[in-house]
């Protein structure tokens, strides 16, 4: 079996430590349609920050497309609402994204899969009006290998080059970014990971070789989803590490609680409950153990999808 690609490596703990923790208001909305829509999204020109509303319409278009779905989201931080639209368009092989947000922005993800031979994708990422971040991105999954290659769309891009050799149970990885405008290597990185039924461990050495991430996971039940896991990471120039822990568990099939707490005092919970297919509503809470009194932060996202 392929090993993956680098991003990868370590993505079982990250989704258990960090996945779904949320301090802010979010709401999300999907739709799907085996058909073509055409669709709109538009926040109040007035709208206060304490109604994060969004406005939502689509109509029927000609047929053509095999699948489409269409997703708003909202989110509200502090007093800041941030709205966005997200079209996906899947034909065959051929995938298009187009997300465009309250901040005038707009990204359009061409996705190609099977390009040319089994195993190699490409993807086109073009912004509005940001042109200068589209880039171009090819990826090859292999039975022993994984290779992630991209190069930006202007006149100096920045090139990047990932990859991961071995095994499903073993394997090694490179990620290098270099910026062509300086001729200078703004990244270079290395991981491993180890992978076995119910456990996976991986080690990372980021930033240059100054930081040190080894993480742990650990599938206890697999019945009830139970599972533990570890992350500790250390700086070498400021001779400083932060070691956080956390567990999840599923108290029936629709119901799942997880918590955290790091060396720093930060604890958090969150209990998800899918109420319909592929629907949830979460709520999370972060507090400060070494500092009680202040108030604890409390997060709410909704996920709709019909």
């Amino acid at each position: 079996m392929a090993p993956g690609l680098y991003t990868d490596i370590g993505k079982k703990t990250r989704d258990l430590l960090y996945k779904d923790y949320n301090t802010h208001q979010k709401f999300s909305l999907t739709t799907c349609s085996p058909h073509g829509v055409v669709s709109a999204l538009s926040l109040p020109p007035n709208q206060s920050p304490s109604y994060p509303l969004l406005n939502f319409s689509s109509r029927v278009s000609p047929k053509g497309f095999h699948n489409l779905a269409i997703t708003a989201a909202g989110t509200r931080k502090n007093e800041s609402v941030f709205g966005e639209l997200h079209t996906q368009i899947k034909n065959k092989k051929l995938t298009v994204d187009v997300k465009a947000n309250s901040e005038s922005d707009l990204l359009t993800t061409i996705t190609v899969d099977e390009f040319g031979t089994p195993g190699l994708k490409s993807i086109l990422n073009l912004v509005v009006p940001d042109q200068r971040s589209g880039k171009l991105e090819l990826q090859y999954l292999h039975d022993y290998a994984g290779v992630n290659a991209s190069v930006g769309l202007n006149s100096n891009p920045m090139v990047n080059l990932s990859g991961v050799f071995g095994s499903k149970a073993l394997s090694v990885g490179v990620d290098v970014s270099f910026d062509t405008a300086t001729s200078n290597f703004t990244k270079y990185n290395a991981a491993l990971s180890l992978t076995n039924p119910d456990l996976i461990a991986s080690l990372h050495l980021n930033n240059h070789g100054d930081s040190l991430v080894a993480s742990y996971y650990h599938l206890v039940k697999q019945h009830s989803s139970t599972a533990v896991g570890a992350e500790l990471s250390h700086s070498f120039s400021r001779n400083e590490s932060t070691l956080i822990f956390g567990s999840q568990h599923s108290l029936d099939p629709h119901t799942t609680i997880k918590a955290r707490f790091n060396n720093y005092g930060m604890a958090s919970a969150l209990v998800q409950h899918e109420w319909r297919p592929k629907s949830f509503v979460t709520i999370s809470g972060e507090v400060d153990t070494k500092a009680i009194e202040k108030s604890t932060k409390i997060g709410v996202s909704l996920v709709l999808k019909h």
